[in-house]
């Protein structure tokens, strides 16, 4: 059976990694999110195994130290981690895997499995990502600049990635994440077992 792929959307805060990846996801049915394991508690509308898989801070260390992660990050002293056997196990069955994550994620994820397609998301200037950044009223001026430099110091590492899809308009670059993902089934190397089949 054919590998499934494991596709990685990165892209600093602002892009809109977050949306194009939600919209890949629902025009692209097949494709599986990934379950992060967590160590801060359940929401209430949240399901074990469905949004995260909560475990212990003990139960999260022993992970860690059995080697389970495909990732692993921590967010405000909570952890998060990505269970290696569970992405592996969906790409054997052929469906293919989608991460939305930080370029330290993608990094820790193309050193275990090399054989991943990376996207990033990006705004054509850092004057649009800055007003996107300004237009969620979310932000203080200090997170502003420290969001701004955190996505130069990002960009800068460029190589990490296969592709870059510049968002200057969501649907445009749906679409283009869209195609990255069908040329990359078409590969050679992604489809090698199946011409083996055929030319026994």
């Amino acid at each position: 059976m054919k590998q499934g792929l494991l596709i990685i959307i990165s892209g600093p805060s602002g892009a809109g990694k977050g949306t194009i990846y939600n919209a890949v996801l629902e025009r692209m049915p097949n494709i599986k999110k990934s379950i992060s394991v967590t160590t801060r508690s359940p929401r209430p509308h949240e399901q074990e195994g469905v949004h995260y898989y909560f475990k212990t801070v003990e139960q999260y260390q022993q992970m860690i130290a059995d080697g389970e992660f495909l990732e692993t990050a921590s967010v405000y002293s909570n952890h998060y981690g990505t269970p290696k056997a569970a992405v592996y196990e969906t790409l054997k069955k052929g469906n293919d895997v989608m991460f939305e994550i930080d370029i330290n994620g993608a990094r820790q994820i193309k050193k275990k499995y090399a054989n991943c397609v990376s996207i990033y998301i990006m705004t054509p200037t850092f004057e649009i990502l800055e007003q996107r950044l300004r237009d969620r009223n979310t932000e203080t001026e200090d997170s502003i600049k420290r969001r701004l430099g955190s996505a130069k110091s990002e960009l800068s590492q460029y190589s990490l990635f296969d592709y870059i899809v510049f968002n200057d308009d969501v649907e445009t670059s749906v679409k283009k994440v869209i195609n990255i993902i069908e040329a990359e089934k078409c590969r050679i190397k992604n489809n090698e077992s199946q011409i083996q089949e055929l030319l026994k």
